[in-house]
């Protein structure tokens, strides 16, 4: 009567979305103040002023038909090309409108790419902790997810364990840097090595494997991180860009894809994500936001509030015991569990009222992620409550 795995999706929430239901149902209950919902990556700071001056402005002297307004597929041209210069400042790259395609956020970015790269047989490699929907997004276009285990020492890429599973069959590499889970930073050795084994790799199999830099957290990057742009050092890469985190949008659903001059076949790839769009009824992004966006391009984030939340946390985990990588960017941490069975550890951690997610979704059994973009206040009355959780095991 109906597709089995689209009711499977539709009706299994995933467990994020179920931990953080159940902890509203829990504050209707026993109090908003007594709940400590580390569950959902939903920026906590404000908007910023002039995101909102900029919508503004944007209803109050655009004319209708071009805020509420069709647009093309692929964007405003207008809007693409202010951003393509607003990418060339930072990075020094080359880049026009013709090189970027507006979408509704990085996920509707990357299963565009997913779609339009995907053929028969073919397999897309990510690292683990990874973003869970990657499986979803991966073999909703007929693809296999292949998950290299994580370097827990330091959350960069483990390159013995990777290169064992390149094979012929391998379309692309998807990199999450700034990371969720782990808020680890790929460094610039990591990239270079990266691209040197798919470029050997490339030659050896004689097509392209493209990398998909999924970076809706690269604005997140703590002092003394830099966060590579991943086309600088490898010419088959797809950047998948979003205002979410960065300008605390996440709700409006605004992004793009940069697709290089320099990508394998230009013309074919960009046709490619164009008809993945319209398959997947990307009809456009959002015309409003698309105009907003512009006006704020090359606008800095505040990040402070997560410099000091995560720090906070990661303070006071390391105290009441815990094994944690310190925050280099993102606003999660991802220490381990307490017992192997991390499922059981966050089960227990309700009893103090704290919500965490096991690591098992995100590719790595025996940890957990805590997402630090909530009140400061909320993470300190939270610490107390660690170290009682803690004090079980001991």
């Amino acid at each position: 009567m109906v597709n089995k795995k689209m009711h499977e999706l539709g009706t299994k929430k995933s467990t994020i979305r179920a931990i953080f239901e159940f902890g509203r149902q829990r504050a209707a209950e026993v109090g908003e103040e007594n709940v400590f919902d580390f569950s959902l990556g939903n920026p906590n700071v404000p908007t910023p002023d002039f995101v909102r001056e900029a919508a503004i402005d944007v209803l109050a002297h655009e004319e209708p038909d071009k805020v509420h307004g069709y647009t093309i597929a692929p964007g405003l041209p207008q809007v693409r090309d202010t951003l393509a210069e607003s990418i060339n400042g930072r990075f020094g790259t080359h880049f026009s409108g013709k090189n970027l395609f507006m979408t509704a956020g990085a996920a509707a970015a990357c299963t565009i790419c997913f779609k339009a790269l995907c053929e028969a047989g073919d397999e897309f490699i990510t690292f683990a902790p990874f973003f869970p929907e990657y499986r979803v997004f991966v073999e909703s276009v007929g693809g296999k997810l292949v998950v290299v285990p994580a370097q827990a020492k330091d959350f960069q890429i483990d390159f013995a364990a990777f290169e064992t599973c390149l094979t012929e069959h391998t379309k692309a590499v998807i990199v999450n840097s700034p990371n969720n889970p782990s808020g680890a930073v790929y460094s610039e050795e990591t990239i270079k090595k990266l691209a040197e084994i798919l470029r050997a790799k490339e030659k050896e199999y004689g097509h392209s494997i493209f990398i998909i830099a999924d970076e809706p957290y690269r604005e997140i990057a703590f002092e003394g991180y830099n966060v590579p742009y991943i086309p600088q050092y490898y010419r088959d890469t797809l950047v998948c860009y979003s205002y979410s985190k960065s300008f605390s949008l996440p709700g409006e659903r605004i992004g793009y894809i940069v697709v290089p001059d320099e990508v394998a076949d230009f013309g074919q790839v960009y046709g490619a994500i164009a008809g993945a769009a319209r398959v997947l009824t990307h009809v456009n992004a959002p015309s409003l936001w698309q105009l907003v966006v512009a006006r704020c391009a090359g606008k800095p984030s505040d990040i402070s509030t997560y410099k000091l939340n995560g720090e906070l946390l990661y303070n006071g985990l390391i105290e009441a015991g815990f094994t944690c990588v310190r925050p280099q960017g993102a606003f999660y941490l991802f220490p381990q569990a307490l017992e192997a069975d991390d499922k059981a550890f966050c089960e227990r951690a309700r009893k103090y009222g704290l919500l965490l997610v096991p690591g098992k979704d995100f590719g790595c059994p025996g940890y957990f992620r805590a997402a630090y973009c909530i009140k400061t206040d909320t993470i300190r009355r939270s610490l107390p409550l660690f170290k009682q959780l803690a004090s079980e095991y001991k």
